[in-house]
């Protein structure tokens, strides 16, 4: 069981912080955000996210001395830093990539390659977090594969129940309301009743169950939604 990945953004521009911060957040990552450099490694110690994304010129203290110290310490040498710069020199990036940053993009870049990087990077360090393999009690899901298990009993499942399983199991406990559910299993774009929700769920519930006749591991929530446990 993982949680989703944190990633701190240190951005000093507010409008670059704002417009990452609201892709982050659609993707599905937990978020921090810092102004300054100071304020990023203090954060970086305190809660150890996944991945920092870094912009280099920062009030006082560098991104790239933000970089050096992050990769000097045992504790947050680990962590992934992608590093954003207006600095588009070969010399800069090279200077960026020395200094220990593991990805490098000048800006204005495009949104759609950083979080593909980001997920890059993340599948290097947390692959258990981007659904590569996940499980809960005795349900395992092989992503990579598309197959399910239940006590190691193989789980037919339709394309849309994997998802609202991966959902779930993304998220042991959380409660899914159908609206959430929609949003990421079926997309923001598309319309579909919440209602579909139900009988989709219905048929996860049903698969689950009858893979070794164990007991119904998804919970009702009367009012909110749906859980996982």
């Amino acid at each position: 069981m993982s949680r989703d990945p944190m990633v701190l953004v240190v951005e000093d521009e507010p409008s670059q912080r704002e417009v990452l911060s609201y892709n982050l957040k659609a993707e599905g990552y937990q978020l921090l955000t810092a102004e300054a450099g100071d304020e990023a490694l203090t954060l970086a110690r305190e809660e150890e996210p996944d991945l920092i994304l870094l912009d280099w010129m920062l009030p006082e203290v560098s991104g790239i001395e933000v970089c050096r110290q992050l990769k000097a310490k045992p504790s947050t040498a680990r962590i992934p830093v992608i590093m954003l710069s207006a600095r588009s020199e070969e010399v800069d990036r090279v200077r960026g990539l020395e200094t220990g940053a593991d990805d490098y993009m000048v800006k204005p870049y495009s949104v759609v390659e950083l979080m593909a990087r980001i997920r890059t990077q993340l599948r290097r360090t947390r692959p258990a977090a981007l659904g590569e393999e996940l499980s809960f009690e005795d349900i395992r899901m092989d992503v990579g594969e598309h197959r399910v298990y239940r006590a190691e009993m193989p789980v037919d499942l339709g394309p849309t129940e994997f998802r609202l399983l991966s959902a779930f199991m993304e998220r042991p406990g959380r409660v899914w309301s159908r609206d959430q559910l929609l949003d990421r299993v079926w997309g923001r774009d598309i319309y579909v009743d919440s209602r579909t929700v139900d009988v989709h769920v219905g048929r996860l519930r049903k698969a689950l169950r009858n893979a070794t006749q164990s007991e119904d591991p998804i919970r009702t929530v009367r009012g909110a939604g749906y859980a996982l446990g």
